[in-house]
């Protein structure tokens, strides 16, 4: 349902924008809302389900997330869309913070890649059936009901969670909230987030970006300092001392910027170099979250099998082939043939990678701290996306003024060829950096976690 309301939005965006007569930077943040609360907020929330329980807290977010998409459909201006898309994101922080660790918690070691897996896949089948349904709630019924579609999925999730999900083990002692991590850690994440996503239409020395800059230095600064010094942190900073957890999250980082870039890149090479309409454009893009869906359960199995670790590192590999072949597109017949292998090749490498990479992550930190854990692979993966869409953009930006371009809607399709090839070689080397991390991150087998 997360994943779903994701990527449904963007196909939302211009009839939005044309609903409310807004300019472009306004209606965007009807998605940013969304993200910079919900980053904010996951890693919170996975610390205090560590406290009082996964459980309640899973069935509660979806109770959050229905009422938050219900108001959203029936909101009248935009301020009262934005409102409830953050409503939205705290229930999706609640949801979100514990999916992953409620599995590993339910599920033996020797089985944890398979069962991560098959969860994962399901973000890949919301992924891809986004735009379909999206476009077909919008062309036969109104924007509203891409909002209300999520009550009925919502009341089902509800009682599932309270009937089905395995009841929480007491703790054996209370530890406190740490208010004043949360109180400094939010704002930490969300100004990162925020310079991520809107450093280029903003301008990286613009006074909000320049503003951001000095509270993201000041709060995670007093964060780290914070928390090294009370007995029950927000995060206890002693996991990033195991090389599995800390690479896991890097690595975490770099294939979904890896993604993120692609998915952001290939849009306006299909619009600007091949001239397909946007309905076409979207099934060849689609490509990325159907190889992700088709390979996670895959890759859950072979983690299982033979180790976390080969499946990560060929994950990474085919991410960046696949970049390869997008860098090597032409104008000729065989150009929609490197696109769709490039295109379907990133899809499985973050396939291959995000299963066996989360289990692994998951499996080196004790059973309390899963919360947290999930929470901070969560807000990774939030890292990643921003940093893949800024990539992708500045990468494009500079490549043309490289070669003299300073208007974008002015470009010789030499130029543009040329500054897109080098975009989608910048994206190989992010996956070249994670295959060698991969490589350097000595995971031990799940059967002896």
């Amino acid at each position: 349902m997360a994943a779903l309301d994701a990527s449904i939005i963007n196909i939302a965006l211009p009839t939005l924008q044309k609903h409310f007569d807004v300019r472009l930077h306004v209606i965007e943040w009807v998605s940013l809302v969304y993200l910079l609360t919900l980053t904010g907020l996951v890693v919170p929330f996975g610390r205090v389900a560590d406290m009082v329980g996964r459980r309640w807290m899973y069935a509660f977010g979806f109770t959050v997330f229905i009422i938050g998409s219900v108001f959203c459909g029936l909101s009248g201006t935009l301020t009262q869309l934005l409102i409830f898309r953050g409503v939205q994101a705290v229930g999706a922080a609640m949801l979100q913070a514990n999916s992953v660790s409620i599995v590993t918690a339910a599920t033996p070691a020797y089985d944890r890649g398979k069962a991560i897996g098959i969860q994962a896949s399901a973000q890949g089948i919301g992924l891809t059936l986004g735009p379909t349904v999206g476009g077909t709630l919008i062309s036969l019924l109104s924007w509203r009901w891409i909002f209300l579609i999520n009550l009925p999925v919502g009341v089902v999730g509800t009682l599932l969670g309270v009937l089905l999900l395995p009841r929480d083990e007491k703790q054996e002692r209370k530890e406190r909230f740490d208010f004043a991590g949360a109180a400094l850690l939010i704002p930490s994440v969300v100004t990162l987030i925020f310079i991520l996503n809107m450093g280029l239409n903003e301008g990286w020395t613009s006074v909000p970006i320049l503003i951001s800059y000095a509270l993201f230095i000041a709060c995670l600064t007093a964060f780290v300092t914070v928390e090294r010094k009370i007995s029950a942190p927000m995060v206890d900073l002693s996991l990033f001392r195991s090389t599995t957890f800390s690479l896991g999250n890097v690595t975490g980082i770099l294939s979904f910027a890896m993604m993120y870039a692609v998915l952001l890149l290939t849009p306006f090479y299909l619009n600007g170099v091949s001239r397909l309409n946007p309905f076409l454009s979207g099934l060849l893009v689609s490509i990325i979250p159907v190889g992700m869906t088709l390979m996670t359960p895959l890759a859950g199995f072979i983690s299982d099998a033979r180790g976390p670790r080969l499946p990560a590192v060929l994950g990474m590999l085919a991410g960046l082939i696949g970049s390869g072949l997008l860098a090597i597109m032409s104008a000729n017949a065989w150009s929609f043939a490197f696109l769709a292998a490039g295109l379907f090749l990133v899809g499985s490498g973050v396939g291959l990678f995000t299963p066996p990479n989360n289990s692994s992550v998951m499996g080196s930190v004790p059973q309390h701290r899963l919360g947290i854990t999930g929470g901070i692979l969560n807000m990774a993966r939030s890292l990643g996306m921003g940093l893949g869409i800024t990539l992708g953009g500045l990468s494009y930006q500079t490549y043309l003024r490289m070669q003299g371009v300073h208007e974008e809607y002015a470009v010789a399709l030499p130029k543009m060829v040329f500054a897109f090839h080098l975009s989608f070689l910048t994206v190989g080397v992010v996956a070249l950096l994670g295959v060698l991390l991969s490589l350097k991150n000595k995971i031990r087998t799940l059967h002896s976690s």
